[in-house]
């Protein structure tokens, strides 16, 4: 009988099928592989690597890709405050530029999330800019001393985070309006109740969407917003922040920008919005 711990997983594997991106799906979904496998949408993959430094010691670059720090922003221009007049933090900052090529992003640029200390629950006082990579060679201001790092105690994120990017697949998510698909006869949660205890696992793992990202499905809490207006049926996933050890939005909440496919296409990231829920 020595021979069986190593014969299951092989078996597993057997009754696994590939598709043409090397994402494996399940021997339990295989009757559906072909039409899920039209369903699945790249992404960026995004690893946060909090850093230990302390909040006014921001270590990476000014244009680096990053939660939380001290954001690139060109010399003259007005920098972003909130509706009491204080001045918002920078929350995430990605360069498009070290960002593997991902159909309809942008290859270029800086994308810029600023909340409000003050009140950065309250969805609508975010302020989302981006940067050109004309812009990016302007001078940038390097004295931050004006923002009081003391306030930072109630945002989400509590450590400067460090942002590498691969590109991945994304499978389909159950609380994405725009994953929709049913497994013969029944809906996902009909179809994940006739189930195995096993079975069930490779169904969600397979359904995972966690994790930090840009593009892709999007993971939620609660509901995904888009489902609830027609304008915003279509909207893309330009970051989702999920939680870990420095970052949560609420009680094991996630964040999100969305944007309009076309504002995403001429570059209108002052249309994006941020939505978060949690438990």
């Amino acid at each position: 009988m020595g021979f069986l711990p190593t014969l299951f997983p092989l078996l597993r594997n057997i009754i696994m099928s590939s598709d043409k991106n090397g994402v494996l799906i399940p021997g339990v979904l295989k009757g559906f592989a072909a039409d899920l496998v039209k369903l699945q949408r790249e992404y960026i993959s995004v690893e946060a690597k909090p850093l230990d430094t302390e909040l006014f010691d921001d270590q990476l670059g000014p244009k680096q890709s990053k939660f939380l720090g001290n954001p690139f922003f060109p010399v003259g221009t007005e920098y972003p405050k909130d509706k009491d007049g204080k001045h918002m933090v920078l929350l995430a900052q990605v360069n498009f530029s070290e960002v593997p090529e991902l159909p309809g992003f942008p290859s270029s640029g800086l994308l810029q999330l600023y909340f409000s200390v003050g009140n950065w629950w309250d969805m609508g006082t975010e302020r989302i800019m981006y940067h050109t990579s004309e812009d990016l060679k302007k001078p940038s201001i390097s004295d931050f001393s004006f923002i009081n790092t003391s306030e930072y105690d109630e945002l989400p994120i509590n450590k400067i985070h460090s942002l590498s990017f691969k590109k991945s697949i994304d499978t389909g998510c159950s609380e994405d309006s725009q994953f929709s698909f049913m497994f013969g006869e029944h809906d996902y949660w009909d179809f994940e109740d006739t189930l195995s205890k096993n079975e069930k696992e490779e169904f969600s793992e397979y359904f995972s969407n966690e994790g930090h990202k840009i593009g892709g499905y999007a993971d939620f809490t609660q509901s995904d917003p888009r489902d609830y207006d027609k304008k915003q049926r279509n909207d893309v996933q330009l970051l989702q922040i999920d939680v870990d050890d420095f970052i949560m939005f609420g009680d094991s909440g996630v964040g999100h920008v969305f944007i309009n496919p076309d504002d995403l296409k001429s570059n209108k990231f002052e249309r994006a919005y941020f939505y978060w829920d949690c438990c």
